[in-house]
């Protein structure tokens, strides 16, 4: 997951062994000819609706990745529209919520944060959808061989250690989920399912 400058880094991609990327941003197109492309047509708008596209996202990554692959997820900074793209990915492929797949992220991308639009429809995707999709991976594509929901643990429990650590440095001792970040508050009825627009 990165800004589009290193999407389009021949050595950086090759480093990473990156044979697939998911374009996310206004006038997403292919780039280098040796790649495979994903390009979605979005802005980094709160009324975006991403959540139509989570399917073939998740399919392009999890196809990827199942064939040996390595696929690269980019916006323009890096931050918004590639993150909530990650995120669904991570909560089709294990059972952890929206919240704790982007707190994963953060352990190793403290700067990301989807914006509230795209939070949201990670809420209702994880209210009304998940399972479903969880399920159509399972029947769709051969067992994944991969340690997902282990790795994805591990990097939540980096994440915890890293606020804790960082609320020890500023003295404070409200703990690690009251530290700032760019979660929004969301209203007390985000999970009833009804939505909202998007």
């Amino acid at each position: 997951m990165t800004r589009i400058s290193n999407s389009e880094n021949r050595e950086s991609l090759s480093q990473n062994n990156i044979t697939h990327i998911l374009s996310v941003y206004n006038n997403a197109k292919p780039v280098l000819e040796d790649m495979t492309y994903l390009c979605i047509h979005a802005a980094d708008a709160s009324s975006q609706n991403l959540s139509q596209h989570f399917k073939e996202s998740i399919r392009f990554i999890h196809e990827c990745r199942l064939n040996g692959g390595a696929c690269l997820v980019h916006c323009l900074a890096g931050v918004s529209r590639s993150t909530t793209m990650v995120v669904a990915y991570l909560m089709t492929v294990t059972t952890y919520s929206w919240e704790e797949c982007l707190s994963a992220v953060k352990a190793v991308r403290s700067f990301v944060g989807p914006n509230y639009g795209f939070q949201h429809q990670l809420q209702e995707y994880q209210m009304n959808q998940v399972t479903e999709y969880r399920a159509w991976l399972r029947a769709s594509f051969r067992p994944s061989p991969f340690k997902d929901q282990e790795q994805v643990g591990a990097l939540l429990n980096q994440y915890i250690e890293q606020q804790q650590q960082e609320n020890q440095r500023r003295g404070g001792d409200q703990g690690w989920m009251n530290q700032a970040s760019s979660v929004y508050p969301l209203p007390y009825n985000a999970y009833n399912g009804s939505g909202g627009n998007r």
